[in-house]
């Protein structure tokens, strides 16, 4: 009876477990159907989903071009390998990658680092490397400690061996390692070979990530003529300044991009530095790259051309470098200390600067220096009297034609104060065409509120300090003591010294015997007193062109520089044309302090000439005194075409060579003897 029972239970149990199986198998179906047939789409959309990346390629900078169309900074095309990392790539990638392409290219390995070395070393033993960390250290230690770690246990004899095939891939990867994904990484662009370039170019389907294509660097035709003025740019191993990195990537920079590091080059980047080409990517999910396509043209930066003629600006530097030579070789122990001599040309009525030069010497090595012109603050000398004579007339402590006996002047307390030598009684012409101090001592005197005249020999001076404020007030509306605002990174506005209550050094500051400035800032002064009281601001730009396809003619003008007043000088202008006519006797009549150089000039020129005492310190200590020799001017004195101003510090005391006159006079002679040279070819095409 149980036996009977047993066997039918046996059946029922095997039924009801294919039943079981049976109702697995129709949900597993259902799901398939599902997945299949409702979601099936969406599924495969998510296999194949891509992502777009945009990229952004450099361009060649714009070029740089003188008044007259000749280019002085250009972009020299070179061969260049670059690598352009797809999304994700690994460090095993980018080294089997610079294995091959250490076979098709040689590489400089004089950079490479123990670093270098070390991750090279451990992506070749890496298992072995592993083992050097221990599992309880890496438990306690995140990944980029845990590597740095292993890096520090390899040993200077396991990175000592390698060959120089194996150095010049260690120098490869380097290169490399720097590369943003999707983004080109120079690997190497200077000394590529045409065979190189070909190699590469025939290998490329084994090189993931690498072109062979052209790149540009800065290039010179002028060489060292104003290189200091035009600047430079980083490298792409530099890129962009770290402390200003913030800036440049909001405006579309990668962190590798080469950019106008100073000078021109800094200051106009936005004009020069073009527009990217943009390539869209499109990638897998696992980075690699299946299409892309240039979604944005690129277009090489627009080219500046400048105020200045290089022929002339060379003209310009020829000259103030072989004075500053010659005054070397007549006086070499007078002129020890003699280092710099700096010259600005401009056109006193647009602000244009024709020529600016600097010289500096190391020895008997002579080098360009235009920057100091900008960077540099001397005492100035006599020169700055036009402003100090202008002061006095504007305040009213004198009136035109107002005389005073030039004889020396004693305050209590401070040493006799006087001219070169006692001029007797003089106006304010006089004052400006023979150099008197005297004169400008008591304009100084009666500005701070001492009156008495003659002034009582070895007496108290009264003095009131609100008259440094005044007298810098009206220095500073020519440009001395102030910005010029010329197109450039970074200008110096000189020292200001304390406002002390002591009446000789307001006396000092009225010869230019106090306060420093630039050789710029004296250019806009004097051209400022050139153009009747209108004060431009100097300019190193004339126009801005669109880039040109063709190397043979200039873009499109893009925008024109134009002439901007800064201020117009608040003084009565019958006033300025009495320290015009100083000038103008000063260069031109007899007893002017430069009539021997200027009176026999058929430009007509007009300045003034400057000497100001300088003090030489080592270690704290007093070792010799100097001067600082300048001279301003400009011409044709009725209608001026030129202005300029010399400075030369750090001359021998008294040694007969006026270094100021002989660069000024000779910069003149050269711009008018270049003007009628180009009045006699225009002559010559018209007859023609």
């Amino acid at each position: 009876m149980n036996k009977k029972k047993k066997k039918a239970q046996l059946p029922f149990r095997i039924n009801l477990l294919f039943f079981i199986i049976f109702l697995m198998f129709a949900g597993l179906i259902l799901q398939l159907g599902v997945v299949q047939i409702l979601n099936g789409e969406e599924f495969q959309e998510e296999i194949e989903r891509t992502v777009k990346d945009t990229t952004k390629v450099p361009v060649p900078r714009g070029k740089i071009y003188d008044s007259k169309h000749q280019v002085i900074v250009d972009n020299k095309p070179l061969y260049s390998i670059t690598y352009t990392p797809p999304k994700g790539v690994q460090a095993e990638d980018r080294l089997e990658v610079a294995e091959k392409l250490a076979k098709y290219i040689s590489m400089d390995s004089d950079g490479v680092t123990e670093r270098n070395k070390k991750e090279y070393w451990y992506l070749k033993n890496k298992e072995m490397a592993d083992k050097r960390l221990k599992e309880e250290e890496a438990a306690e230690l995140d990944n980029a400690e845990q590597y740095n770690t292993i890096l520090d246990r390899i040993t200077e004899e396991e990175i000592s061996g390698f060959s120089k095939q194996e150095l010049e891939v260690i120098a490869i990867k380097t290169e490399l390692d720097k590369a943003y994904s999707l983004t080109p990484q120079i690997v190497k662009n200077e000394d590529v070979t045409a065979e190189e370039y070909a190699q590469v170019s025939e290998h490329l389907a084994e090189l993931p990530g690498i072109n062979a294509t052209t790149d540009w660097n800065r290039d010179y035709p002028f060489n060292d003529t104003m290189r200091s003025l035009l600047g430079s740019i980083t490298s792409q191993e530099q890129g962009i300044p770290a402390d200003k990195e913030e800036n440049f990537l909001t405006k579309g920079y990668s962190r590798n991009d080469r950019v106008g590091k100073s000078g021109l080059e800094e200051y106009y980047e936005d004009v020069l530095r073009g527009r990217k080409e943009q390539i869209q990517y499109t990638t897998t999910k696992s980075g690699d790259v299946v299409d892309s396509n240039t979604v944005v043209e690129g277009r090489r930066g627009k080219d500046l051309v400048l105020t200045m003629d290089i022929d002339f600006q060379e003209k310009v530097d020829k000259i103030v470098r072989e004075e500053l030579k010659t005054a070397v070789q007549k006086h070499p122990y007078e002129n020890r200390y003699l280092k710099d001599a700096l010259a600005v040309v401009m056109n006193p009525k647009t602000g244009e600067i024709l020529a600016v030069s600097g010289q500096t010497r190391d020895g008997n090595d002579y080098k360009d220096a235009t920057i100091k012109t900008l960077y540099d603050a001397h005492r100035p000398g006599s020169v700055v009297k036009g402003a100090t004579v202008l002061a006095g007339l504007e305040s009213g402590v004198i009136s035109p034609g107002q005389r005073f006996n030039d004889s020396p002047l004693k305050i209590k307390g401070t040493p006799q104060k006087g001219s070169y030598r006692s001029l007797g009684s003089v106006n304010d012409i006089d004052a400006l065409k023979k150099s008197s101090n005297v004169y400008m001592f008591y304009i100084g005197l009666k500005m701070g509120g001492e009156n008495r005249y003659p002034f009582p020999n070895n007496s108290k001076a009264a003095f009131d300090p609100a008259a440094w404020q005044e007298m810098r007030n009206y220095f500073q509306q020519f440009g001395l003591g102030v910005r010029t605002g010329i197109d450039f990174p970074y200008e110096s506005i000189g020292y200001e010294g304390p406002k002390m209550s002591n009446a000789g050094l307001l006396m000092d500051q009225a010869i230019g015997q106090y306060d420093t400035y630039t050789t710029m800032q004296l250019a806009q002064y004097v051209s400022t007193i050139a153009n009747n009281g209108y004060r431009t601001q100097p300019h190193f730009l004339k126009e801005i062109r669109e880039p040109s396809r063709s190397d043979k003619q200039l873009g499109g003008v893009y925008r024109s520089e134009n002439t901007k007043v800064l201020n117009q000088i608040q003084m009565d202008q019958s006033y300025i044309e009495r320290v015009q006519e100083g000038f103008r006797q000063a260069f031109q009549e007899q007893g002017g302090t430069v009539y021997s150089f200027g009176s026999s000039k058929d430009y007509k020129p007009a300045g003034k000439s400057g000497t100001a005492q300088n003090e030489i310190y080592e270690d704290g200590e007093l070792v010799a005194e100097t001067e600082n020799l300048s001279l301003i001017g400009y011409a044709p004195y009725d209608d001026p075409e030129i202005a300029l101003a010399v400075m030369v510090p750090n001359t021998g005391l008294g040694n007969g060579y006026r270094i100021n006159y002989e660069i000024g006079f000779k910069i003149m002679d050269a711009y008018f003897n270049a003007q009628k040279d180009n009045n006699k070819d225009d002559k010559e095409q018209e007859d023609e």
